[in-house]
């Protein structure tokens, strides 16, 4: 597997390999970052090259680099898919993260595999399967709540298979894997990595009479991931690997956010060093930082931390999809091209460049860039004169009293523009006398040992102590290197002379040594070994919603003991009004309409009954449907005529139509697809 059970993984995203390196200089244990295609963030993909000098760079610390290949492929994408995880592992490639099953059915590299969260792993049974198919890490539904995951953790091998789990970052208001809107209304799939991103649109909110509910709000938009206060529960739940969302996201917000959680866990790590069961972080090295971590500067839709300790009512960011910032602020004064505040705090400092905005009267946020900052007077540490980039007239309903928050702080970016981490593995260095020169000896932090010797006659010192002095200090100078001194031995007769040049080029020799000596001491993680005879998927039929989009998948879902199995929604055989998303989230609950909050009340009880609403936007309508038993919500609705003319093509030269109706017995003999 690739965690060893009591080791704690910050996993942090790329976009490219250059945030890829910063994420490992800011304390990464892993980062996943997507290869030449086939990851499920379109727009994100990588060049070889490239990944080749990040996974150097990483290894250099025994951190891992996981490549996402989490789209559903077509038959014809199979053949390009296995060649880039042949690419990816001769590069020096870790593992993969994989949504499709017929990668499985494929001759594949013996890189070790990942369960993608596309994957949809919201039970014990489903993660046991996932386990014993082979699939060394899984990551969980970000909608599970700590008890879930314990229970996932109680059915799984923790020596077989790591859980995964987001801890930070955009939500996706659908089960991943379980949203098909986008594909519906334009023809770009989410389960392809080109996601339209339906759920952070403002709706009208209808009931069945065409009564108003909700009135261009953004209801399918969640806030946004923070699971800082929950490590420790999440921890003792079983979770090993801790996951930042965000490959589409900044070197600053990548930086930002792995700081912070590098310094949780290792609070947690440290925590426990002495207990019954100890933890260690995943890599090695310790980070240090030029600057505070702090969540909130970066872009964030506000915070929640989800369902992981139950449901709650304030998930939602149904105002705006968009950044809000921090309160700091109030408007004092309007001129005809300035505007003054009065902030909060008198430590606050305004900047050329900031970001403010406020909320209109409608609550639709309004941006607000500064051109020119100063104070009013010197006499005041509160009041400050803010010329904005744009004309003052666009500003509405900017009056005196409103609030003002900044969602963008130059200061905090030029910050994160500079050298902000410096991440180093400490080392013992033992200098030693030879019978014909002198030995250096490094041994590092996690006992790997490089050493270099030389040849050099042995000349007493004319100064013993300040000889000793600068012996010291030569051999100490690691600062070009990922490594920190923690202490110097020295053993010798007496002090002798060496020359700077020689003690210089004898440090280097045994840096590079000790470097050698961690590279062949990083094994490729172990490929999981699927049990025999296979093991039996926990259902034996599947829905389109199982994202089946070829033949080697559908071969092997049958070969796990599923009979019945439809193809995907993008093969286009559902044309009719199906559920297009499955979600935890629920617009009654949060909108106060759920029965079940009605429960008790005292002239509510038995009048809110779980009756369909209606999501429009434009010429767009959905419907909502409830189902109370599990607590989730169906977001209706049917595929475009368009987009079914758009790709008719496409589906006539690569068919697809699997078993519809239970196979008959003579059908079960044989393992080709009925068409």
């Amino acid at each position: 597997m690739s965690l060893l059970p009591y080791q704690l993984e910050l996993l942090s995203p790329a976009r490219d390999a250059a945030i890829g390196i910063e994420a490992i200089n800011h304390g990464a244990d892993a980062v996943y970052i997507g290869g030449p295609a086939f990851g499920a963030r379109a727009g994100a993909g990588n060049d070889l090259r490239e990944l080749e000098h990040l996974i150097a760079h990483a290894h250099r610390f025994h951190s891992r680099i996981f490549i996402t290949l989490n789209t559903i492929l077509r038959d014809d994408e199979l053949e390009a898919a296995r060649q880039m995880a042949w690419d990816v592992y001769h590069a020096g490639a870790d593992a993969l993260i994989i949504q499709d099953m017929g990668l499985l059915e494929l001759d594949l590299p013996p890189i070790q595999l990942h369960a993608s969260t596309q994957t949809d792993i919201r039970t014990p049974e489903k993660a046991r399967f996932l386990q014993d198919a082979g699939l060394s890490q899984i990551v969980l539904a970000r909608e599970l709540t700590v008890q879930q995951i314990a229970a996932i953790r109680a059915a799984t091998d923790p020596a077989r298979c790591a859980l995964e789990f987001f801890i930070h970052g955009a939500l996706c208001v659908a089960y991943s894997g379980q949203c098909n809107i986008s594909h519906a209304h334009t023809g770009r799939s989410a389960n392809r990595g080109d996601c339209s991103q339906a759920c952070r649109l403002p709706y009208q909110v209808v009931d069945d009479a065409g009564r108003f509910v909700a009135h261009d709000k953004h209801v399918l938009s969640m806030k946004d991931n923070n699971q800082s206060d929950n490590l420790r529960a999440l921890v003792d739940a079983g979770v090993r690997s801790f996951k930042i969302e965000g490959r589409y996201k900044d070197m600053a917000y990548v930086k930002n956010i792995t700081a912070h959680y590098r310094q949780l866990l290792d609070e947690i790590v440290e925590e426990r060093q002495f207990s019954e069961q100890p933890l260690a972080r995943a890599s090695s090295g310790q980070t240090r930082f030029t600057f505070t971590p702090d969540p909130l500067q970066n872009f964030n839709r506000e915070f929640t931390d989800y369902f992981v300790k139950g449901r709650k009512d304030d998930i939602g960011a149904f105002d705006t999809p968009k950044n809000p910032g921090q309160a700091i602020a109030w408007v004092s004064k309007l001129g005809p091209d300035f505007v003054e505040l009065e902030v909060s705090d008198p430590n606050t400092v305004l900047h050329n460049g900031d970001g403010l905005c406020y909320y209109d009267l409608q609550k639709e946020l309004v941006g607000l860039a500064i051109n020119r900052a100063e104070r009013v007077s010197a006499r005041s540490s509160t009041q400050w004169r803010v010329f904005p980039k744009d004309p003052m007239a666009g500003f509405k309903d900017l009056r005196k009293g409103t609030e003002v928050n900044r969602n963008r702080d130059m200061d905090w970016v030029r910050t994160l523009e500079k050298k902000s981490s410096d991440r180093r593995i400490g080392l013992w260095a033992q200098w030693a006398q030879t019978p014909n020169g002198f030995a250096l000896t490094l041994t590092d932090d996690d006992g790997f040992v490089g050493q270099a010797q030389v040849v050099q006659a042995h000349q007493p010192a004319s100064d013993a102590s300040k000889t000793e002095a600068s012996l010291r200090e030569q051999l100490g100078r690691f600062g070009n290197t990922i490594f920190s001194l923690h202490d110097i031995s020295i053993s010798q007769t007496q002090p002798w002379f060496v020359p700077a040049s020689v003690l210089n080029a004898l440090r280097r020799d045994a840096v590079a040594a000790l470097e050698a000596a961690r590279a062949q001491g990083l094994p490729r993680l172990p490929r999981a070994q699927p049990v025999e005879p296979p093991a039996p998927y926990p259902e034996d039929s599947l829905s389109y919603l199982a994202n089946v989009f070829n033949h080697k998948a559908r071969d092997f879902y049958a070969k796990h003991g599923v009979r019945v199995i439809d193809a995907a929604y993008e093969s286009h055989e559902e044309e009719g009004e199906v559920s297009l998303m499955v979600t935890k989230h629920c617009v009654r609950f949060s909108l106060s309409l759920c029965p079940k909050q009605a429960k008790g009340v005292i002239g509510v009880k038995g009048t809110i009954k779980a009756e369909p609403l209606h999501l429009i936007n434009g010429k767009e309508k959905l419907t909502l449907r409830f189902d109370c038993k599990p607590c989730e919500m169906h977001v209706m609705g049917k595929i475009k005529r368009s987009v079914l003319q758009q790709q008719q093509k496409t589906l006539q030269e690569q068919p697809l139509r699997f078993y519809r109706t239970r196979p008959t017995l003579a059908q079960d003999a044989v393992t080709t697809p009925s068409t």
